[in-house]
């Protein structure tokens, strides 16, 4: 019987693809597998020394540490990304919160790419697509030169998720401020500074709240935001900013608006910029009474 060598790794040499890339990237970051116990190989005798072994083998058997999806006996809709990414939630290294950030951000699509599920549009470059650039371009690319690129890819990755990670780990550490704001249950949630909103907006039950408006600090001054209906539709808002201040600046949105620290307005009427807070409160009272929803404090 093998010897295991202790957080060790083994995928398929070759070609690589963006769900064992991304299943070793997690291993590494969670502090499970080290980078240079990494191998490349589709030899059953090293595969069978390795702790972990991903996206080959043919075997998926969690306690085992082998998250191959190819085999006949499999029939799920994961890739080695997702069975690793479950594997990770299960044994309790990530928190359920933390599995479903990944997951849904970033893991399904490896996931459904890798198994011939994802559409493939033009003009649309994927993760997986970004990945798969990574490969030599040459057919006859030595092994050497195939080690070289999948150690770069594994770099961006591990870069790209541990990004991740730490801005979803920031934008938790702001609910509290977000949550604060939506319980006064006002039109308009004033922050005081600047912060990621609107992933917890809508976690908190956002698409319930009556709020309409945001206002908080930028660089250039005040910032007067419209918040979409849903999570999906993003780009669209429940009150348009007025039609007559649509793309203006400076001057021409100072004449428009009547408010002397007017600065911007964007085409989409979604966004604008004013020099003070009470700046961007006259503007939002202005929005509201065009919609008649000045019956109330906004703020």
């Amino acid at each position: 019987m093998s010897v295991q060598k202790p957080r060790s790794l083994g995928i398929h040499d070759g070609a690589f693809h963006a769900d064992e890339v991304t299943a070793s990237a997690l291993l590494v970051i969670y502090d499970l597998v080290d980078r240079d116990k990494i191998i490349r190989t589709r030899e059953p005798d090293k595969l069978a020394v390795c702790e972990y072994v991903c996206d080959v083998g043919g075997i998926y058997d969690v306690e085992k540490k082998r998250f191959d999806h190819h085999q006949a006996q499999y029939q799920g809709d994961l890739s080695s990304a997702g069975m690793v990414l479950q594997f990770l939630k299960q044994n309790g290294t990530i928190t359920d919160p933390v599995y479903d950030f990944f997951n849904n951000t970033l893991v399904k699509g490896v996931d459904a790419h890798d198994n011939g599920r994802s559409p493939q549009l033009v003009g649309l470059c994927s993760f997986s697509h970004v990945i798969a650039n990574f490969n030599p371009c040459s057919y006859d690319a030595t092994v050497a030169q195939q080690e070289a690129s999948f150690q770069e890819v594994l770099s961006f990755v591990i870069g790209h998720l541990t990004r991740n990670k730490e801005r979803f780990e920031y934008n938790l550490s702001c609910q509290k401020l977000v949550q604060t704001a939506m319980a006064e249950g006002k039109l308009c949630l004033m922050f005081e500074k600047a912060i990621p909103w609107f992933e917890s907006f809508f976690a908190l039950g956002g698409q319930k709240h009556p709020a309409c408006f945001i206002i908080m600090p930028t660089r250039e001054g005040w910032k007067l935001r419209g918040i979409p209906p849903n999570y999906k539709d993003r780009m669209r808002v429940r009150i348009p900013l007025p039609n007559g201040w649509a793309g203006l600046l400076g001057e021409q949105l100072q004449e428009a608006s009547k408010i002397e620290g007017a600065i911007f307005c964007h085409k989409g009427r979604f966004t604008s910029v004013w020099k003070t807070k009470q700046d961007a409160i006259k503007a939002l009272k202005i929005v509201l009474k065009m919609n008649g929803k000045l019956y109330e404090d906004p703020i």
